[in-house]
């Protein structure tokens, strides 16, 4: 019975996917959808959310199901609200209402005007994938001799580079990669990476700058810029890359398609979904190049971070069931103590731990390739602000906050991995 019940909404849901990707081709609106929050208490519950979660995405799921008791955050279009909750309460599932227009968070996330001034970025704002670049030359340009140095460390299904910068403090330091923005719709991860670029390269604090000049430092504000840029010009939930897989559903979930364990759990081989894994490890031509890059770097790294949101979390790898890495109790270590830290400026809390114990097993991440296929020793996931008030469309004035925060939690990472080498 529940499979038939959920059989028919999968029905009327693919429906509403192709009625989103059309409307995308000019710019995808949200009036009126909400996002529930859906407490699983019992096995029946949690199954039939899972059975939801990878079904066609007119459901889009903002965090996934896990286990129970766990919350569940999905976004609803208005002309399956009354569908929606019916099927909640023949679950007899907990639910509340977090966000009652999507539409209006999106209206309000960037600010009427953005504040004046000399620098191309100054964080009062989101950026478009071009002025990110621009900015980078400009960093160039304003660093002559060999201290900053423009990266292309990848490119995209649709042309674009995906460019960064490497930061040479002293030749025999060890290196840190950080990548952001693999996951188009989360906005604050760019914007918090070309802050943190910013305070490596100006920052005048003497704690910072003992920690910081200690490493060399490969950074990619935007891994994915093929989807972010369409975040901006088609559709603002869009997460994954934009590559052709089928008439109706487009690209892949380019933190689902790294060839470490790949497809062995919490990913999905249907095309439709936001965590469809690729027809193969690597099949995107983002995940490809960059791990090629990496690869050519890798003796020289002792940190990687890939920076998300949201949840407030800081994630230590893997991502797949009973794998945990060999200095776990360290990365715990350090973790707890980078959270800590980060909590100081504005009381913001990050809860620590392993992907799977924390969120859900999520195979084929860029994380869990680093660490196990080149033995990256010190690698975490960032999940950026909030707990769900906004989601992924966290209004620009936290900016610069979580930009502070997380610069703070950085150098108490670095500073306590740098004693494990």
């Amino acid at each position: 019975m529940l499979r038939k019940g959920l059989s028919m909404w999968v029905g009327i849901v693919l429906l509403a996917v192709a009625l989103v990707e059309v409307s995308a081709y000019g710019k995808a609106r949200f009036d009126n959808y909400v996002v529930y929050k859906v407490t699983p208490t019992t096995q029946h519950q949690l199954n039939a959310l899972r059975m939801l979660e990878d079904q066609p995405d007119g459901l889009n799921f903002w965090t996934g199901v896990t286990y129970l008791n766990a919350s569940v955050d999905i976004m609803v279009p208005p002309h399956r609200i009354a569908d929606f909750e019916d099927m909640l309460d023949f679950l007899q599932a907990k639910y509340v209402i977090f966000i009652e227009n999507v539409q209006k968070l999106i209206d309000n996330e960037q600010p009427p005007t953005r504040a004046g001034g000399e620098r191309r970025l100054d964080w009062t704002g989101y950026y478009r994938i071009s002025e990110i670049y621009a900015w980078l030359d400009e960093l160039i340009s304003a660093n002559p001799g060999g201290r900053v140095q423009g990266i292309t460390v990848g490119s995209t299904y649709e042309g674009r580079e995906i460019r960064g910068l490497k930061i040479t403090n002293n030749i025999n330091n060890p290196s840190i990669f950080i990548e952001a923005g693999i996951h188009a719709r989360e906005w604050i991860s760019p914007a918090v990476t070309t802050y943190i670029i910013d305070a490596i390269l100006h920052s005048t604090n003497t704690t910072v700058r003992s920690a910081v000049d200690a490493y060399n430092w490969y950074i990619v504000p935007s891994s994915n810029p093929d989807g972010y840029e369409f975040t901006h010009t088609g559709n603002r939930m869009w997460r994954k890359t934009r590559s052709r897989g089928s008439l109706l559903c487009h690209g892949a979930d380019p933190n689902r398609n790294w060839g470490y364990k790949w497809r062995t759990g919490g990913s999905s081989s249907n095309q439709c979904t936001d965590t469809y894994a690729g027809a193969s490890a690597f099949s995107e031509i983002e995940t490809r190049t960059i791990a090629n890059y990496v690869t050519s770097i890798a003796s020289e790294l002792k940190i990687y971070l890939s920076i998300h949101s949201f949840s407030q979390l800081l994630l230590l790898p893997y991502g797949v069931r009973t794998s945990v890495p060999s200095n776990y109790n360290t990365l715990l270590d350090i973790g707890q103590k980078t959270a800590d830290a980060l909590a100081v400026r504005y009381g913001t809390r990050y809860t620590v731990g392993n992907i799977v114990d924390l969120l859900y097993v999520a195979s084929g991440s860029s994380v869990d390739w680093a660490m196990g296929v080149h033995g990256i020793p010190i690698a975490y996931v960032y999940e950026l602000r909030d707990l769900g008030q906004h989601g992924f469309i966290l209004p620009a004035d936290q900016i610069i906050p979580s930009g502070e925060e997380t610069l703070d939690s950085l150098v108490t990472l670095i500073t306590e991995a740098q004693k494990t080498f």
